[in-house]
């Protein structure tokens, strides 16, 4: 993980969310098309550092936040805006999908 993206946590997943926009990226290590995903997850969290929190939540690590958002095919992302869920999507993404949904939303 690069040093913009934000580790979330089952201690820290509601405070990080709360404000401003967050991307969570959840995914699992022995996840291939999670695997495929971290790099893009790195960059568009460095490209987006200041404006947004962009990082990932590993649901092996942090079962509590996974099962309160319903999870259950990774990789997912959850686009947070002031604490609410504003968007999902579930599969592997694109990078120029990513910074569109953030940019919907910033």
């Amino acid at each position: 993980m690069s040093e913009d993206t934000f580790s979330f946590t089952d201690a820290n997943f509601a405070e990080s969310t709360a404000s401003g926009v967050a991307l969570v990226d959840l995914y699992a290590d022995w996840c291939g098309p999670c695997k495929m995903m971290a790099p893009l997850i790195d960059k568009v969290a460095a490209q987006y550092a200041g404006r947004a929190t962009v990082g990932k939540l590993n649901v092996d690590d942090s079962p509590e936040a996974a099962g309160q958002l319903g999870v259950t095919s990774i990789p997912t992302v959850v686009v947070y805006k002031d604490g609410e869920e504003v968007e999902r999507l579930v599969g592997a993404q694109s990078e120029a999908n990513l910074q569109k949904v953030l940019d919907n939303h910033l």
